[in-house]
């Protein structure tokens, strides 16, 4: 990713912020404000944000009551490169707190999510699909994701390799698959890298 490019997303993620907060808003209040009684591990908004001409979607649940790291819930990210009925494919997470700020990137084993699984070779080409243009739940949110893994492709294309070599090194228990092992949900992650 070029360093104008990285540093044009990190302007349009202070600048999503800033409209966001004139308003008394943040990521977090404009993805939920249509959700009403928030329910842990529901996805919000409800049948998820797909963008048709990039492949690019995204869901936000929170966290159950008593969870630890001060984070609220997490944005997970996808593409589908072909289409609404193709398969789906996790590219990583954001970590976020009560009030919307970034915490972490992480990437997760595939029970977690169910998408169709690709080695990090073929998932990393992909980070540059994630791109929305929607205008629900929010133009602003849609836009700030989309910045997030511009501004953090580097460090996403490690998290994904990250990903693969913890699973590489992982022993499942006898009769299961390192992907279907419930005892490794988390499979690489940073702190967010600001």
């Amino acid at each position: 990713m070029s360093e104008q490019a990285v540093a044009r997303a990190r302007e349009e993620i202070a600048f999503c912020e800033a409209v966001l907060a004139k308003g008394g808003q943040s990521v977090l209040t404009e993805t939920l404000r249509d959700a009403g009684a928030l329910s842990a591990w529901a996805h919000y908004p409800e049948g998820d944000v797909y963008d048709p001409a990039t492949g690019g979607q995204w869901y936000y649940h929170a966290h159950g009551p008593g969870e630890k790291g001060g984070e609220h819930g997490h944005f997970h990210c996808f593409v589908r490169p072909a289409g609404p009925d193709g398969p789906v494919h996790h590219l990583a997470a954001v970590g976020v707190d009560a009030y919307g700020k970034p915490l972490r990137l992480f990437t997760v084993n595939q029970w977690v999510v169910g998408d169709d699984w690709l080695d990090a070779e073929a998932t990393i080409p992909l980070i540059a699909k994630f791109d929305l243009h929607m205008p629900r739940p929010s133009y602003l949110v849609n836009r700030w994701l989309t910045a997030i893994f511009v501004a953090h492709h580097d460090a996403i294309a490690d998290l994904i390799r990250a990903r693969d070599a913890r699973l590489a090194s992982h022993v499942a228990p006898e009769g299961v698959t390192v992907h279907e092992d419930r005892d490794l949900e988390v499979t690489s992650e940073i702190a967010y890298p600001g």
